[in-house]
């Protein structure tokens, strides 16, 4: 007789990624930073950091986690607003003056209970995880390539070692799917396709953000090809209840496994 492997909240999640993590240590790079980035239709956006990693974002203060995965370029992430989340995710290419922003927001419970055949049936996403993608610029300084969608993943199939008992792999299939697969770790056996997005940063260096369905998950990771090393982070609900929000930092080692060509 076989057993299902059992989805768990990502408050559990996260408590197993916790230890021994490969994530990268904080960065005080942008530390006393005052930055204006703008972005298509005359958006503007005022970003401030201490040197404590605080951050003003339009006026509104959260604790920021800020790291650099290479030379000039930065994550910058945290959550705004109160009872109900505003995930802000920022990769700041201080060299090039380029900036992209996701902005990510998880569903409420009765927007997470909607059956997957109702929500095929009105043609949105299985996915009640929200996300708004934007690339822009960082005023005052010089111009770079701008950040943009790119397939250079597509065909991959990689695996992360998060920490000595926490792996997965990942296999970009399109646009706009991929599979994971947990290999060891709290859990292992499962396996599900889900919507995602990839942005080319630099050569090498790409954004990639995920969008689960059946257990609401965002997560935001940099992956640098050359130096095969991820950083990031992912952002849930501490349990089933949909009361709190956990969004903790993630980081692996990657190994290439193979690569399909269609």
């Amino acid at each position: 007789m076989t057993t299902t492997p059992e989805f768990i909240p990502v408050g559990a999640l996260g408590e197993e990624f916790a230890s021994d993590s490969n994530a990268l240590e904080e960065n005080a790079g942008l530390g006393g930073s005052s930055l204006t980035l703008r972005f298509p239709g005359d958006r503007v956006h005022e970003c401030t950091v201490s040197g404590d990693s605080t951050v003003a974002w339009d006026g509104r203060e959260a604790q920021a986690r800020v790291t650099s995965i290479r030379a000039g370029v930065y994550l910058l992430d945290f959550l705004v607003g109160g009872a109900v989340k505003e995930s802000l995710s920022l990769v700041l290419d201080t060299a090039g003056g380029q900036a992209t922003l996701v902005a990510g927001y998880l569903p409420n419970a009765e927007e997470a209970s909607v059956a997957a055949l109702e929500k095929a049936r009105a043609g949105s996403d299985l996915t009640g995880v929200r996300v708004e993608i934007l690339h822009g610029t960082i005023d005052g300084l010089a111009g770079g390539v701008p950040h943009g969608p790119t397939k250079d993943l597509l065909g991959l199939r990689n695996r992360y070692r998060y920490s000595p008992h926490e792996v997965y792999e990942h296999i970009y299939l399109n646009q706009d799917f991929y599979t994971w697969h947990c290999l060891q770790g709290a859990e292992s056996g499962l396996a599900d396709t889900d919507r995602c997005h990839y942005i080319k940063i630099a050569d090498g260096l790409y954004l990639f953000v995920w969008r689960e369905k059946i257990v609401p998950t965002l997560g935001v990771i940099l992956i640098d090809m050359e130096r095969l090393k991820t950083d990031g982070k992912i952002l849930g609900y501490r349990g089933f209840d949909f009361d709190d929000y956990v969004n903790f930092r993630v980081g692996a080692v990657v190994d290439v496994l193979n690569e399909t060509r269609h």
